[in-house]
C-alpha cells in the first residue's frame, strides 16, 4: 500500500474495481452544525457512557474477556455476539481518537488489546461465548456467531492499525485470521455452512488490503462460493439456524434476485461481496449486487431508508424468517422492525456501491439513512436506544412485555440485551466523516453535506483543501471554497439530492449553465485556484410524499419530508382527547418550516393545520357505517423522525390519510 489512504476506513486505494476511492480518515473534519455536533456528542457523551455500560456489570463485555484471560471469575453473560458489540465499541473509540488525538483514548484502547492478548489462546482463537463454556466447542454450530465476532475483531483491529500505526491489535487479527484460513479454505464438509452472519468477509478483504496476504481474499471470496451450494439438507451444525433464506443458503449469490432473510445478515454479506468484487472484477457478482440493491431500495425499503420489514414472517420463497425481509411493497407502519443494525447495513453497502460505481444514488441513501433511520437508533442525550424503528407507535396495541429480548420496545431502553445496534451507530457517527468525500480519477467528489474542513490528497498526489459551509439539512444553501489545488484542471463532483428539484450552481458568484439532475453528481472542471467558491443552491421546501400505490399499507396516506428530513406527528403535540390516528391532512394544506434551536437538540419543525377525526360511533364495533365522525381543524407540529421519543412516552406515526379535496 502506498501512503496517499492508508488511513482510510475503507481501505481501497488500491483495488482495481473500485473508481471513488476512499478519503483517509481525518482528512475530513465537521466544523460547524448537524453532523459536527453529533460528533462531538459521540466523543463527548456517547462512547463515554457507552464504555462505562460494556466495561461495567451491566453490559459485562470486557468483564467476559477479562475472565477468558484468567484475570477475573465468573461467567460468560451476554449473547453469542457481544464480543463484536465490544470491538464495534472499541472502534468507535479508535475513530474518537483520530479526530482527537487524545491520549487517554489511546491508553484505554491499550489495555482492551493487553486483555484480548491474554484471552487469546495460542493459535489464535478467540471467543469468550464458548471459551467460557462447557457444553460448546469451536465451530461446533454457527448459532454461536463465531464469524460474526471475527468480522468485527478484523475491521476494528485494521482501522486500529491505520489510524494509530500501533500493531499490537493488528498481530491479534492476524493469528486469529490465520488460524480461520487454516481450518476454513479446505472444503471440509463440517465447515461448509459457517459464517452466515457474514462480517467476516469484510474484515477478511481488510485484512487483505492492510496486510497485502491475497489468502485472506481467497478465504473472503470462499465464504461467498458456498453459500446455496448445499441444498437443504441439514446437519449439526445448522441447529439453531436452519437452512434456508433466513441466513441466505437457499440460492446462490450469483444466482439471487430478492433479497430474503434477516436484514442484517443480508447487507453486511452484500457489502462483504461488493469488496470482494472490488478486488476481483467478477462481473457476475457485480451483476447479482446491482439487482439486489435496487430491490431492496425500490421495492423493500421505507421512506426513512429503513429495511427489514418485519419480526418474525416468510421469506418469498416461503421459508420462515426473522428480522427480515418480506415481499415486495409489504410495508407494515406498526409492525415494522427497521432494525438499527439493518438500516446502517443498507448505507454501509451504499458506500461501497458509490465507490465502485460512483452513482450519487447510491449517496442518495447513505444521506437518507443517517438523518432518519439511522439516527433515530439513539435518543438526543447519547444515552437511550432503540433497536426496531417502526414507522408507527400506538400504545396498547402490542404485547412488548413478549419480546423479552427488549429489541422491540415503546420507550428508548439505557440498555439493550441484545447491545448490536448501539455501538454499530455509535461507530457510525463517529466515522462519517470519512464518507463525506471520495477521490475520483480527476477529482475529489462531494458526497454528503455538512459543515466541514477538507485537507486531503488526490489520486495523483496533488494537495486539496476545501472547506465547507452549510446550515444542512435545515438549509439547502452549500459553500464550498477552494483554500488549495493544484494548478492544473480538475473535477469538483457535488452531489444533487434525489429528493432537489431546481438546484443551481454559481462559481464566483457567476450562475453555471450546467445540468442539475437529481440523483446525479454534477461534476465542474476546470483550473482551480485558492479563493474560488462554489455555491450550491438545492431550494428544501417541505413537500408531502406519497407511497408506491401497490404499498397497500399506505395508500391514501401521505408523509412529509423536507430536504433529506422525514417528519413524525407526536402525541405531547397531539389535542390531549385524540391519537395519532385521529389526524388527517389536506393535500392542499400549507406546510410552514420553523426553526428551535432549543428543542430535541435544535430542530427545524413543520407546522400546518390538520383534521383531527372526533368519532361519534360505537368503538367496540369492528365495522359500522360511515358518516359518523367529525372533523376539527387543528395546528398540529411535525418533528423530524429521528428526533421522536425524546419527551417521554409518546405514540408517533410518520404516515397519515390524506384528503385530497
Amino acid at each position: 500500500m502506498n501512503n496517499l489512504y492508508n488511513r482510510a476506513i475503507l481501505g481501497n486505494e488500491n483495488s482495481p474495481n473500485v473508481k471513488l476511492k476512499a478519503i483517509n480518515f481525518g482528512d475530513c473534519r465537521w466544523t460547524q452544525g448537524f453532523w459536527a455536533d453529533k460528533t462531538k456528542k459521540a466523543i463527548d457523551v456517547m462512547i463515554p457512557y457507552m464504555g462505562d455500560v460494556l466495561c461495567g456489570d451491566i453490559g459485562h463485555a470486557l468483564n467476559n474477556f477479562k475472565i477468558a484471560a484468567g484475570l477475573k471469575d465468573g461467567e460468560h453473560q451476554g449473547m453469542y455476539w457481544h464480543d463484536g458489540d465490544f470491538y464495534k465499541f472499541m472502534e468507535a473509540k479508535v475513530y474518537a481518537y483520530g479526530l482527537t488525538k487524545n491520549e487517554n483514548l489511546l491508553k484505554e484502547l491499550d489495555e482492551y488489546i493487553d486483555i484480548l492478548a491474554k484471552a487469546q489462546e495460542p493459535d489464535g482463537y478467540l471467543q469468550t461465548q464458548i471459551q467460557l463454556r462447557d457444553d460448546a466447542d469451536r465451530y461446533e454450530n454457527r448459532k454461536y456467531h463465531e464469524m460474526y465476532n471475527t468480522g468485527h475483531l478484523l475491521i476494528t483491529a485494521c482501522a486500529h492499525y491505520r489510524i494509530t500505526g500501533q500493531h499490537n491489535f493488528l498481530d491479534l487479527a492476524i493469528k486469529h485470521a490465520d488460524l480461520l484460513y487454516t481450518i476454513f479454505y479446505p472444503d471440509t464438509r463440517h465447515f461448509q455452512r459457517f459464517g452466515f452472519n457474514q462480517t467476516q468477509i469484510m474484515g477478511l478483504v481488510e485484512l487483505y488490503r492492510t496486510v497485502g496476504d491475497d489468502k485472506y481474499l481467497k478465504l473472503a471470496q470462499k465464504f461467498i462460493d458456498r453459500r446455496g451450494t448445499y441444498k437443504i439438507e441439514h446437519d449439526s451444525t445448522t441447529i439453531g439456524y436452519p437452512i434456508g433464506d433466513m441466513v441466505q443458503e437457499r440460492t446462490p449469490l450469483r444466482e439471487a434476485t430478492d433479497p430474503v432473510g434477516h436484514a442484517v445478515l443480508a447487507l453486511y454479506y452484500y457489502a462483504g461481496a461488493a469488496d470482494v468484487y472490488a478486488e476481483t472484477g467478477e462481473q457476475a457478482l457485480l451483476d447479482a449486487l446491482d439487482r439486489l440493491w435496487e430491490s431492496v431500495t425500490q421495492k423493500k425499503m421505507y421512506v426513512t431508508g429503513a429495511v427489514g420489514q418485519t419480526h418474525y414472517g416468510a421469506s418469498v420463497n416461503r421459508d420462515m424468517i426473522e428480522e427480515g425481509f418480506i415481499d415486495d411493497y409489504m410495508m407494515p407502519n406498526l409492525t415494522a422492525y427497521n432494525e438499527t443494525c439493518a438500516n446502517l447495513c443498507n448505507a454501509m453497502f451504499s458506500f461501497r456501491m458509490l465507490g465502485i460505481h460512483a452513482d450519487a444514488k447510491y449517496a442518495d441513501i447513505i444521506e437518507l439513512v443517517m438523518h432518519n433511520s439511522g439516527l433515530s437508533g439513539i435518543g438526543i442525550e447519547g444515552k437511550d436506544y432503540f433497536y426496531a424503528n417502526p414507522l408507527r407507535m400506538l400504545h396498547g396495541t402490542r404485547d412488548y412485555d413478549a419480546h423479552a429480548d427488549v429489541t422491540e420496545t415503546p420507550d428508548r431502553e439505557g440498555y439493550l440485551s441484545c447491545f448490536c445496534c448501539p455501538p454499530n451507530l455509535v461507530r457510525t457517527i463517529s466515522n462519517l466523516s470519512g464518507w463525506a468525500y471520495s477521490m475520483g480519477s480527476n477529482g475529489v467528489y462531494v458526497n454528503l453535506y455538512g459543515g466541514n474542513e477538507l485537507n486531503s490528497k488526490q489520486l495523483d498526489g496533488s494537495d486539496i483543501k476545501l472547506t465547507q459551509e452549510t446550515e444542512y439539512p435545515w438549509n439547502g444553501l452549500i459553500k464550498l471554497t477552494v483554500e488549495a489545488c493544484k494548478d492544473e484542471a480538475f473535477d469538483i463532483a457535488v452531489r444533487i439530492p434525489g429528493w432537489s428539484d431546481g438546484a443551481e450552481i454559481s462559481v464566483n458568484g457567476e450562475k453555471l449553465a450546467i445540468e442539475t439532475t437529481p440523483s446525479s453528481y454534477t461534476i465542474i472542471n476546470r483550473i482551480w485556484k485558492a479563493g474560488d467558491v462554489i455555491i450550491i443552491d438545492i431550494p428544501m421546501e417541505p413537500t408531502f410524499i406519497e407511497g408506491h400505490t401497490r404499498i397497500e399499507e399506505i395508500r391514501n396516506q401521505v408523509a412529509i419530508k423536507r430536504g433529506p428530513v422525514v417528519y413524525c406527528v407526536e402525541t405531547p403535540d397531539l389535542p390531549t382527547d385524540a391519537n395519532v390516528l385521529d389526524v388527517y391532512l389536506s393535500a392542499n394544506s400549507e406546510l410552514q418550516v420553523e426553526r428551535k434551536a432549543d428543542f430535541l437538540g435544535g430542530v427545524d419543525v413543520i407546522k400546518t393545520e390538520a383534521l383531527i377525526r372526533k368519532d361519534n360511533a360505537d368503538k367496540s364495533s369492528m365495522y359500522r357505517k360511515i358518516g359518523q365522525a367529525s372533523f376539527e381543524k387543528h395546528p398540529l407540529q411535525f418533528v423530524p423522525y429521528y428526533a421522536w421519543s425524546n419527551r417521554g412516552t409518546a405514540e408517533m406515526t410518520v404516515f397519515m390519510p390524506v384528503v385530497w379535496a
